[in-house]
């Protein structure tokens, strides 16, 4: 008995092997794969994605930050982006805030931005319509209370969403963010891992769209070198809201916003 290799053969092997790292992947890290070639479409075969990077000539990007558990490096990440005189978007979940409201209370104080994470980092994805819009609002009431103001950007937990999720999330008067840089800090690498994932990452380029966590083992250690290497390499970092464009704008298959004149967004007249 022999087995007989041909290219149709390796390719299915190909696949499979794909297939299984992939849940390989999810399934130890509990972090799905976010591009958007990865998310589901909607029944009616449209698919609608968030924003992940920004078209623009200017030499401008987004640091951000996702919270959802502890707040261990919250202070050491503060002191270090206000020594760069830096404004990030930190994107919060209810629960992080109901457990933190301090060190909240410093994010906002020091002028930085707050976005929705969801209230319990729930996965947005495995969620019917009604806990999803129970999911941002119980966020967005946990910020009204605490600080009185009401968030407009929505990143939803682990990166994971559906087309449904965006139609929902921008049907409650959120714009929904992704990123385009991962740091990978979520996985515990060293300081200089992290530097270097960032530095060399491919789409690191104008508009670009940072994602970092707090509570980490070393991003604090890494923010302060990134933060002079980006310097030095002429960017200017500003809040999600400060980057991204407002509308009439499009969205392209790889999550790029382009800003679109109100006159190419008319639609054109009967006969024109």
């Amino acid at each position: 008995m022999f087995w007989v290799v041909t290219k149709r053969t390796l390719a299915l092997g190909g696949c499979l092997i794909l297939i299984l790292a992939i849940c390989i992947v999810e399934g130890v890290t509990g972090w799905p794969l976010a591009g958007p070639e990865s998310q589901a479409v909607s029944s009616s075969g449209v698919r609608e994605l968030p924003i992940y990077s920004v078209e623009t000539e200017e030499r401008k990007i987004a640091i951000t930050f996702d919270a959802a558990a502890g707040a261990s490096d919250t202070d050491a990440l503060l002191g270090i982006l206000a020594a760069h005189q830096v404004k990030a978007t930190f994107f919060l979940c209810g629960c992080w805030i109901r457990n933190h409201p301090e060190e909240t209370k410093k994010i906002y104080n020091a002028g930085h931005e707050i976005g929705n994470h969801g209230d319990q980092h729930l996965d947005p994805a495995k969620l019917e319509r009604e806990e999803l819009l129970q999911e941002m609002e119980g966020q967005k009431q946990e910020m009204q209370k605490l600080l009185g103001i009401t968030p407009t950007l929505y990143r939803p937990a682990y990166g994971s969403y559906t087309t449904e999720v965006i139609r929902a999330a921008r049907a409650s008067g959120y714009e929904a963010v992704q990123w385009s840089v991962d740091s990978l800090d979520w996985q515990d690498r060293s300081a200089e891992e992290i530097i270097d994932t960032v530095l060399n990452h491919r789409e690191l380029k104008n508009g670009a769209i940072l994602l970092f966590h707090n509570d980490t083992a070393y991003t604090a250690q890494a923010l302060d070198t990134l933060l002079t290497a980006l310097e030095k390499e002429g960017y200017q970092m500003v809040c999600v809201s400060d980057l991204i464009w407002k509308e009439p704008y499009e969205i392209d298959h790889t999550g790029r916003q382009f800003q679109v004149s109100k006159a190419e967004s008319l639609p054109e007249e009967e006969g024109a």
